[in-house]
């Protein structure tokens, strides 16, 4: 069957298409990183966003510019990593592109994907030809050049998908790292899944709800919660709530009401507003309340809630999913990124207000950080996100954030973001100004990663073996043998750590105490003049992270 025509139907089921083809080939997504360590994520990242999407597209059974408003919002919402923004913003455009319409045929479509093409390449501010902007324009130039009377969404997703692969192949040719590396765009390759997906849904296909891994109903232990328990949690509720011109002024309508009330009636919230769309996690113990109380405002389009006290009995999560009260309003706050508690206490030390769980291979969402921000109330926050992957996910929170004045701080390592926050002096009182102060901090750390290599490569004239110990500083492998204690030694002697006054030796969780200690002691009787403190980070990936100031 050749298809003329879209609806908001059809949207969702190319989204559920999508995400199931790329849920199947995320591992070989992942496994295009160019680095040879455990850090590909690019394949996760974009399906979580797509997910995100498809789950608040639903059935489609509003028009098609209220379907692909919905998914570009949960896209919006649940992107991760660089990846996953650029995904998120692709179809941000379609959603521009398709705005007002119940409908469209080919010629709009094209239409949209060049709305999607400009969205993705502002989402970027120095756009890198070779990765995923480049096989999404040259797709969608020789899908739209093609366009005819007897076009069908089939030829046209045809052709796009046809350019795509000629297009990735090409992305070696324009990324030197790529080429060196041996492999093709990860995040081009996942954008060739998701339309394998489109393709096989034209092609009548069915994609069942556990195949997208859309939400699903969880299995629930009924005797979890019986006659005689106590509601000690309450109620997570969450909600989108669509105000109503009948119910309120929109162009007056300030959300902070929503919020205060909301703040009244329970705790752990998270209430913000994008365009006439209200997006609230709330934990209390009368949701009927709240639920009667938020239709003075609007209709819901999406509603969930469950019992904690049933969560915990189930899952010992209480600790996990514990409420977390609004901190009191100050002028300033920080959020960092981080994984590992021993570099999450680490921050927290340094004066942290929120460290989002995070960082290489795990990457938070942009509500993640919006969570952040809403818990800590402050004028203005800073957000450090210590990986040059979370960046963008951070710039789009701090866009979809209207209640603070969010300064990302584009930290793009854990040594950055520890060094810029020990240094942080907010007694300047103005934020351009501590800004600009951190610029010459994080200019002088040198931060170098020793990590397993997951298989054979040759990288800045290093041979690398699978299962070899690297020490790399950025994008620059200096060293690779057998021993993790022997490539942390060898990366202080390629990066003159005599050279530097303080030396922070992060410990991950695979590195054995002895081991560390040894390192520890080898590098104190090494670098006399040098302070060297040992943390126990507990970080993944990361055998050892040594940073130098």
């Amino acid at each position: 069957m050749q298809t003329t025509l879209m609806d908001g139907v059809l949207f969702a089921r190319l989204l559920r298409g999508g995400a199931a083809a790329l849920k199947a080939n995320v591992t070989t997504v992942n496994d295009l990183n160019v680095f040879p360590i455990p850090d590909g994520d690019t394949g996760d990242n974009m399906f979580l966003t797509i997910n995100a999407g498809a789950s608040a597209a639903g059935e489609g059974s509003e028009s098609l510019s209220q379907t692909a408003g919905k998914a570009a919002s949960g896209m919006l919402l649940g992107a991760r990593g660089n990846s996953g923004v650029i995904l998120s913003r692709i179809f941000a455009g379609l959603s521009k592109g398709f705005e007002g319409v119940s409908s469209a045929d080919v010629n709009a479509l094209g239409k949209a994907f060049e709305s999607g093409v400009s969205e993705a390449y502002s989402a970027v501010s120095v756009p890198v030809e070779g990765t995923i902007l480049t096989v999404l324009k040259d797709s969608v130039a020789v899908a739209n050049g093609n366009i005819n009377p007897e076009s069908t969404f089939d030829s046209y997703f045809a052709d796009f998908k046809a350019e795509l692969m000629q297009s990735l192949e090409r992305t070696p040719d324009l990324l030197d790292v790529l080429k060196e590396a041996g492999v093709v765009d990860s995040g081009g390759a996942g954008l060739g899944y998701i339309i394998d997906g489109f393709i096989e849904v034209l092609g009548g296909a069915e994609v069942k709800a556990d195949e997208s891994s859309a939400v699903q109903a969880r299995s629930v232990d009924l005797d979890a919660f019986g006659a005689d328990s106590v509601l000690e949690f309450g109620y997570c509720t969450e909600f989108l709530l669509r105000l109503q011109t009948s119910k309120i002024d929109l162009a007056n309508f300030e959300v902070d009401e929503l919020i205060d009330y909301l703040n009244s009636v329970g705790d752990s919230v998270v209430c913000f507003r994008e365009g006439t769309i209200v997006k609230v996690h709330v934990h209390t113990k009368t949701p009927g309340d709240i639920l009667n109380h938020m239709q003075l405002y609007g209709e819901f389009l999406t509603l969930k809630i469950e019992n904690m006290t049933l969560q915990h009995n189930e899952n010992h999560m209480a600790e996990k999913h514990a409420p977390k009260q609004r901190k009191p309003h100050k002028p300033f706050g920080i959020v960092s990124v981080a994984a590992g508690e021993g570099i999450k206490n680490a921050f927290s030390a340094q004066g942290c207000d929120v460290v989002v769980d995070g960082g290489q291979s795990m990457n938070p969402s942009a509500e993640d950080m919006i969570s952040a921000f809403r818990e800590i109330n402050a004028d203005v926050i800073f957000v450090f996100p210590n990986n040059s992957n979370i960046i963008l996910t951070a710039n789009q929170a701090a866009e979809l954030y209207k209640d603070s004045d969010i300064r990302v701080v584009p930290t793009k390592t854990i040594g950055e973001g520890y060094a810029a926050i020990s240094m942080l002096d907010t007694t300047l009182g103005d934020a351009d100004a501590i800004i600009s102060n951190l610029e010459e901090v994080i200019a002088g750390v040198v931060t170098g990663m020793v990590s397993r290599a997951v298989r054979d490569t040759e990288l800045n004239g290093v041979a690398v073996k699978k299962d070899d110990f690297i020490g790399f500083v950025g994008d620059t492998i200096y060293t690779a043998c057998a021993e993790r204690n022997q490539a942390a030694a060898e990366l202080c002697d390629a990066t003159s750590a005599e050279d530097y006054d303080i030396m922070l030796l992060v410990c991950g969780c695979d590195a054995s105490a002895d081991e560390a200690q040894a390192l520890y002691s080898e590098l104190k009787k090494k670098y006399k003049w040098t302070e060297i403190v040992m943390i126990d980070g507990g970080q993944p990936v990361y055998d050892y992270i040594i940073i130098l100031e």
